[in-house]
């Protein structure tokens, strides 16, 4: 959530930088409106301040008055002016909180705004390219069968079963399959605690406030899945419940920064990507990750993004699965992230780059929602913590990069050697 006094005090430099996102996406029209309900309700507040104040005078006038055998009449004209400014009071009380209802829902509504150093542009088309690694790593294979042909020809997916259990975008793994997702998630959780990572197993169910805390409510409800009895949603990605383990709190800036890992199963309705990658792991309601989630002061959150960056890009190198790091530009950033970028894996039957990793930089966006503070020791204010987060790394779309990029001519899969002491076999 962005700073109302910061809008207030810039609000054309805080609309030119929004606008950086989407030109066409209504911002000005958003903090002209912001602007003056924001001059009301302060206009409100100044009003009641001057009416309880008046109201409390009154109070204390009528029992001096009264010690001093004043006129009935007198008295009765102050009791009735403190019982009008009463009534004023409490009409004004349900207009205020109804104004900042309307503000806060207009904050909750606005993105980020983009880092300074974030590339300008208008959509993935003009996000930069950072660096490629491991192009020596590439295949050579000609014809390479994309991954879920892959799968079914080993025996190790079972998608159209775990449609009839499901429905489409769900996928069963079988023998080597499960053992080789399990094997990857041992493998991306050993390698992040040796990073400096503490490991978090947290809900998989979270309340509203948590999805508010984060960003994901209430613009995207949509791309959640419900349990619609409670206030209980899936979580679309472990950054959610950890995070939000520390909302409402102010820490100790000797504890930061705090670096956790979690791995958990995640789901998503991917609303609105019906007709891509309908087929394999790439885009399913239902997938594995291990994330990497931080909380910083903001004077490192720079140099902790970059090392989060690393420890993502180190599980690709161990793999030795040939990658690249785009940064993106500010037209295609996510809601809530100032400055982030993408790793994307080598898939050779489609000769491209998949994104695997997305590492993003929060700031304080996020803690403003979460209400997530740290004070150091001998001051009296709290700040808040910057927050970041990125996969490390996707684990069904790390399977799908492996089958690809390891496939031999005849058929079988080769197990990346870091792999293998986890599952005990070198081929699939």
């Amino acid at each position: 959530m962005l700073d109302l006094k910061k809008i207030r005090e810039n609000p054309a430099e805080i609309t030119a930088s929004l606008e950086s996102r989407s030109a066409e996406a209504g911002y000005g029209d958003m903090i002209r409106r912001l602007l003056e309900l924001d001059q009301e309700q302060r206009g409100l507040e100044v009003n009641r301040t001057q009416l309880q104040a008046r109201s409390n005078e009154i109070g204390k006038e009528v029992g001096r008055l009264a010690q001093q055998g004043a006129a009935p009449e007198t008295l009765a004209e102050l009791k009735q002016e403190g019982n009008d400014l009463k009534r004023r009071l409490a009409e004004l009380d349900p207009q205020e909180k109804a104004l900042k209802t309307e503000i806060r829902d207009l904050l909750l509504g606005l993105p980020n705004l983009p880092s300074a150093s974030t590339p300008l542009g208008k959509d993935e088309t003009e996000n930069v390219e950072i660096r490629r690694w491991g192009d020596e790593f590439k295949p050579t294979l000609e014809n390479p069968l994309p991954h879920w042909e892959l799968g079914e020809k080993l025996g190790i997916l079972a998608s159209e079963r775990a449609v009839k259990v499901a429905q489409s975008r769900f996928t069963a793994l079988v023998g080597a399959g499960a053992a080789l997702e399990r094997a990857l998630i041992s493998f991306m959780l050993d390698r992040q605690i040796a990073a400096g990572y503490q490991e978090i197993l947290p809900p998989l169910l979270v309340n509203s406030q948590s999805l508010q805390g984060t960003g994901q409510l209430p613009k995207f409800a949509e791309e959640s899945f419900q349990c619609r009895e409670d206030d209980l949603w899936l979580i679309p990605t472990a950054e959610v419940p950890v995070t939000n383990l520390y909302r409402e709190e102010i820490l100790d800036a000797e504890e930061l920064p705090i670096r956790h890992c979690a791995y958990t199963p995640c789901f998503r309705r991917e609303a609105g990507s019906y007709g891509r990658d309908v087929k394999g792991l790439i885009r399913l309601h239902q997938f594995n990750k291990v994330e990497l989630v931080k909380l910083t002061p903001p004077e490192t959150s720079e140099t902790e993004h970059q090392a989060l960056v690393g420890d993502a890009e180190a599980i690709l190198q161990a793999l030795e699965l040939p990658y690249r790091v785009i940064e993106l530009c500010s037209g295609d950033l996510g809601f809530g992230a100032a400055k982030c970028y993408d790793l994307e894996v080598w898939l050779p039957s489609a000769q491209t780059y998949r994104e695997i990793s997305s590492c993003s930089n929060f700031h304080d966006f996020q803690a403003r929602r979460a209400n997530i503070r740290y004070r150091e020791k001998g001051k009296k204010g709290a700040q808040f913590v910057h927050t970041l987060n990125g996969s490390g790394l996707a684990v069904g779309r790390t399977m799908a990069a492996i089958l690809e990029n390891y496939q031999q001519a005849n058929g079988a899969v080769k197990i990346p050697q870091a792999l293998q002491p986890y599952l005990g076999r070198e081929f699939l």
